[in-house]
């Protein structure tokens, strides 16, 4: 990857939660692309764990909050959906983050 102008991270330093921060808060939509790299690297490694697991995988919190980031290329999934609803259904902590 490319050192851009002002880009002092690369992917292997980025985590998926600061890579979603920075995601979150880009306000013209533009992500750079050692950001999406993070985030899709992420969620295929995510997808590929709900799917080798598929009546029985937990995501954890992180791993929730980068699903629910992908959310819409799941929307007609079953195993997504009950994905998710494992993860409700398991889950315990604040809420209020």
């Amino acid at each position: 990857m490319g050192g851009a102008s002002g880009n002092t991270g690369t992917t292997s330093q980025l985590t998926p939660a600061k890579a979603l921060e920075i995601a979150k808060n880009s306000e013209d939509g533009s992500i750079p692309p050692y950001v999406t790299a993070v985030l899709e690297r992420a969620i295929d490694e995510l997808w590929r764990r709900i799917q080798a697991q598929s009546t029985t995988y937990v995501m954890n919190k992180e791993e929730f909050i980068v699903f629910n980031y992908f959310r819409g290329r799941f929307t007609n999934s079953p195993i997504a959906q009950q994905a998710v609803a494992r993860f409700w259904n398991n889950f315990q902590g604040d809420t209020s983050e």
